[in-house]
């Protein structure tokens, strides 16, 4: 069974599938020991790779680099690519999708802004006009053989989002995401707007959307969820803790319990199960 028909046969399934969002190899290696999917996050992406904001930058060869490594260390998993507009241009999009097709991508999410592009829990955002977006939408289906791709709006006007919402439920993109969603009551309209399209949800600590467990969004019909920053939030915060702690001790190192803590041991342990993964991965997976 390809990638793409594996992420779309667990969406199509009972519940809401989650997706966690990763930045790095190392990210990905601690949450490959927690879920099956991923969600390669342009915010985490942007921020890890280059050090800015997710506003524009990320260029098409680093992501789909990283998107290549990821799948040489996670032959089994789900890997869900934020692709932002395709990178402008419709046929740049076309191209992107042919490589992370080829590399073993399950999915790309492709939307709608306008550039300048901005976070979508971000103000200012801007969309293209809708015809515009949907000719790139169009080429985009026509080109990918298999990969699921998620068509997905910004819209921030009420009228414009659901007529954009039901606009892309008519499509023949895999899964609709309207992204900045501010209340339940505005998932349930967009439920109810597309329909049988199966619905993903971003979640993002410090957004504009609802935080909800699994079990809340099975139950509004939302079949999967993409959470961007757990991984690269948790790392920010561990991050400055251990360096200010670090300092107030004068940098004398902490002591560790080799038994349960992270030290040197811990991590070469995480890293290996990457190369063990891969052997252990039988010929022609996700092909």
């Amino acid at each position: 069974m390809t990638y793409g028909k594996r992420l779309r046969a667990q969406i199509a399934g009972p519940g809401t599938t989650p997706l966690i969002g990763v930045y790095d190899m190392y990210s990905a290696s601690i949450a490959a020991d927690h879920y099956d999917g991923m969600f390669v996050s342009g915010f985490g992406f942007a921020a890890s790779h280059y050090g800015l904001p997710d506003i524009g930058f990320i260029a098409w060869p680093d992501m789909m680099a990283f998107v290549q490594r990821l799948r040489g260390a996670f032959p089994r998993h789900h890997l869900l690519v934020d692709i932002d507009d395709g990178y402008v241009d419709p046929e740049v999009a076309c191209h992107v999708v042919e490589g992370l097709e080829r590399i073993g991508a399950s999915g790309v999410i492709l939307e709608d802004q306008k550039r300048p592009r901005r976070c979508g829990h971000a103000d200012g955002k801007q969309v293209l006009p809708l015809h515009e977006y949907l000719a790139k939408l169009e080429m985009v289906l026509a080109t990918r053989r298999d990969l699921v791709v998620v068509a997905r709006t910004d819209a921030t006007d009420e009228h414009d989002i659901l007529n954009r919402a039901r606009t892309l439920a008519a499509t023949d993109a895999d899964v609709v995401l309207v992204d900045g969603v501010r209340s339940v009551e505005w998932i349930r309209r967009i439920r109810d707007v597309v329909g049988d399209k199966p619905l993903l949800f971003n979640q993002i600590a410090g957004g504009k959307s609802p935080r909800l467990s699994l079990t809340e969004l099975a139950e509004l019909g939302v079949d999967a969820a993409i959470y961007s920053t757990p991984c690269l939030f948790a790392a920010h915060e561990a991050m400055h803790s251990a360096l200010a702690g670090l300092r107030a001790a004068d940098g004398r190192l902490p002591e560790i319990d080799t038994a349960t803590g992270v030290g040197v041991r811990a991590a070469t342990e995480l890293l290996e199960r990457n190369i063990a993964r891969l052997r252990d991965e039988p010929q022609g997976v996700g092909v």
